[in-house]
């Protein structure tokens, strides 16, 4: 009677069944380790909080936000794009400010697209993606990606019927939950398609700059005429391990930007200025620490990579993200050999299926611990009778 039916048709959120079971098991005394969520341990490097510190001490900040978000936020989202992808945006017009790149991805599929549209998918893929759909009361389709064509997409595949009434394409590289990093030539392909089909082709950058081994992770805006169809968001949660400080933005076509600016005018009133400021100040520094950083998560990702492969357990070497993206031995699902680990080895992943069917058959690691834990997990899973049986 009092809960809206788009809510009581709505799945639970992955993660927090995860933290609820977590929470079980930590009751009953087992040492846990969460490798589900990705959620970095790394700490905010400290110039960052000391410019949070400051600004918060300045009475000024603590009004309300321009809707758009502070101007010094905007200049330097505008002066990163030109420095790393030498693509100019106008800070007026094609930037703005986020509460975090979720809220912006669910708010802008609100902004795009009308009941019953269509919006395109990527599966396996980020599950807010459909759940925003669903609250926009639209149709989620399916963009099919797989292992054979490393997680690209492939538009082709596609048939006249589903691109009906398509309004919307979402794609997400590096890739969560598979890790999949590509060209720019995929973007290329990216934006005839859109202009083809008459689509706005949106980017979830949140991991550009997690990467490894020289990757550059290019942006769909590198595209010439990109920003006629394309907008790109982006976030400084995992780049500077900033989750929690929920600051993002969005940046590309003028005409969507307006509109989502406008739906988020209505609902918000931008992030709190100190925070904005800060991360302003992370966005024009050196990048150092995410070098750090990266090399910090490369060496886990090399350790939990190798221990897997021994184990006979199939996964590919990412160049970026803090995620591995493993098959399950033989004979499981990725819902059975998820809780497996849970139940036999106090070991949290996330089953592939809570990114959508093509997830079946895998499970996905996240790199989120130290690597005094990662060896804990390889000690155990070294344990279990699926590698003892394959080891031998």
């Amino acid at each position: 009677m009092y809960v809206s039916d788009k809510v009581k048709n709505m799945p639970a959120y992955i993660f927090s069944e995860l933290d609820r079971k977590k929470q079980v098991l930590k009751e009953k005394g087992i040492d846990v380790i969460d490798l589900g969520i990705g959620a970095p341990d790394l700490p905010t490097p400290s110039y960052i909080n000391d410019a949070l510190v400051r600004e918060a001490k300045n009475p000024d900040n603590h009004r309300y936000s321009n809707y758009n978000g502070c101007i010094e936020f905007r200049l330097a989202v505008a002066n990163f794009y030109k420095e790393k992808y030498d693509v100019d945006l106008d800070p007026e017009t094609e930037i703005l400010a986020l509460i975090g790149s979720k809220e912006g991805i669910v708010h802008l599929i609100q902004a795009v697209i009308n009941e019953g549209d269509k919006v395109l998918i990527p599966n396996p893929g980020y599950p807010v993606y459909r759940m925003g759909v669903h609250l926009a009361a639209g149709e989620s389709v399916d963009l099919l990606l797989d292992k054979e064509n490393g997680y690209k997409p492939q538009f082709h595949l596609l048939t006249e019927s589903q691109l009906q009434h398509a309004k919307l394409l979402l794609l997400n590289y590096p890739s969560n939950p598979t890790a999949a990093t590509i060209e720019l030539d995929t973007f290329v392909q990216t934006i005839s398609f859109a202009k083809q089909h008459h689509l706005i082709a949106a980017h979830d950058s949140a991991y550009n700059l997690v990467t490894f081994d020289n990757y550059q992770s290019p942006s769909i805006l590198q595209v010439p005429n990109a920003k006629e169809y394309a907008v790109e968001i982006g976030s400084l949660s995992k780049s500077f391990n900033m989750t929690g400080w929920r600051i993002g933005y969005i940046v590309g076509n003028k005409t969507v930007i307006q509109s989502l600016a406008t739906l988020k005018s209505n609902l918000d009133s931008s992030q709190f200025l100190p925070i904005q400021k800060a991360a302003a100040v992370a966005l024009r520094s050196d990048l150092q620490s995410i070098v750090e950083n990266n090399a910090i998560i490369k060496a886990r990702m090399e350790k939990l990579y190798a221990a897997l492969v021994s184990m006979g357990m199939h996964c590919e070497k990412p160049r970026g993200t803090i995620f591995l993206w493993a098959k399950v031995p033989a004979g499981f699902t990725s819902l059975s050999f998820v809780n497996k680990l849970m139940d036999e080895a106090g070991v949290i992943v996330t089953p592939g299926t809570a990114f959508g069917t093509v997830g079946e058959g895998y499970i996905r690691f996240s790199l989120s611990v130290t690597e005094g834990r990662i060896d804990e997990v390889i000690k155990r899973l070294s344990q279990l009778e699926f590698s003892r049986e394959i080891l031998s």
